[in-house]
């Protein structure tokens, strides 16, 4: 069936959201003359401004839980207005179901799960262990298949935001206009999940400043108005041995983030939402995992590399360390430099 107006109801973490564009792109090949609309969380709306796949944002900004219920109800009946015929749902959760439920949109599509089936017109089996790749792009891209909107999709395909070279065009007049001038290293020592994702920042800020000496870079610290803690202390770090520095976090909203990213030379990161991004980029991308599993969530383009030290805990997949978080304390600030100078090199740097 050619459908002509297309709903998606995004995911709300952003490392999931930038997980979510093979399918979404894939879908826009498919149907390339369609309205295709993101309903989605204001902190991941703007991930999807600059793809082509996307001719709408859809701002859903309801409480969660009952007292979101009025806002809910709202937000169906606007749209019902809107006439889908189709909703997508990328998003897991029952309430996703019942809105579009709610918005009598007539054929609904998502994973059979969280109770929800019954209000689903196409409720799609979840994949087993061992049915796709393990990474979760291709949860997303089963998804349109099993539903029949998309054929094969390729394994080897990287994640790439098509937006890419015009956002780092508006990220360098950005830093520009600051008066940041020659190339930047971009630094994300936070992690939204937990601590036991984070490398120590002191070491964020070692490994950082071994990059900027050789490349003569400013380096820019980038993190949530949560995480100014974490990035204070790079920040001082950094400061104290003289070499340039700017600390973002709390300053800058997605959209924004997006395009200083994109004008980085090169990026040093924990697991986590900034990751994703600063990978689906193109940006050389250099990630310290511990806790975490990288063949599920880690970055796949050709530009990143994973810096892992193999313990006998990891993946343990704990928001915190019980122990002495050894899969982070081991990763030398050195290893991570010469990472990313490798990444730099093959780059034509």
């Amino acid at each position: 069936m050619k459908y002509q107006r297309i709903l998606v109801r995004a995911t709300n973490w952003v490392g999931d959201a930038v997980m979510c564009a093979p399918a979404l792109q894939a879908l826009r090949e498919q149907f390339p003359s369609a309205h295709i609309a993101i309903l989605a969380r204001p902190w991941v709306a703007a991930l999807y401004g600059r793809e082509k796949f996307c001719d709408e944002l859809i701002p859903y900004d309801a409480p969660r839980g009952w007292q979101g219920v009025r806002a809910k109800w709202d937000m169906a009946r606007d749209l019902k207005q809107r006439k889908f015929d189709c909703a997508i749902l990328l998003q897991n959760a029952f309430e996703a179901a019942a809105i579009v439920r709610a918005a009598s949109i007539p054929v609904r599509i998502g994973y059979d799960r969280d109770a929800r089936g019954w209000l689903l017109t196409h409720p799609i089996r979840v994949p087993a262990s061992g049915e796709i790749p393990r990474h979760q792009r291709f949860y997303y891209l089963e998804l349109f298949k099993r539903a029949g909107l998309i054929g094969n999709y390729s394994f080897d395909s990287p994640i790439q935001l098509s937006g890419a070279a015009e956002a780092a065009a508006e990220g360098h007049k950005r830093l520009a206009n600051m008066l940041i001038a020659g190339p930047v290293i971009g630094v994300s020592p936070g992690a939204a999940y937990g601590g036991a994702k984070r490398w120590l920042p002191e070491r964020f800020a070692e490994a950082a400043v071994s990059v900027a000496r050789r490349i003569g870079a400013t380096i820019a610290i980038f993190g949530s108005d949560s995480e100014r803690d974490i990035c204070d202390t790079v920040l001082h770090r950094v400061e104290s041995t003289g070499q340039a520095c700017i600390n973002f976090a709390g300053a800058t909203s997605l959209a924004e983030f997006i395009e200083l990213a994109a004008a980085c030379e090169v990026y040093l990161t924990n697991d986590s939402g900034p990751m994703h991004i600063a990978s689906a980029l193109g940006v050389p991308t250099t990630v310290v995992f511990g806790a975490t599993d990288e063949e599920a969530t880690g970055p796949t383009g050709p530009r990143s590399q994973v810096v892992r030290e193999p313990v006998e805990c990891s993946r343990c997949m704990l928001r915190e360390c019980p122990i002495d978080h050894r899969c982070m304390t081991r990763v030398s600030a050195q290893r991570v430099a010469d990472v990313a100078v490798e990444l730099l090199v093959s780059k034509g740097r």
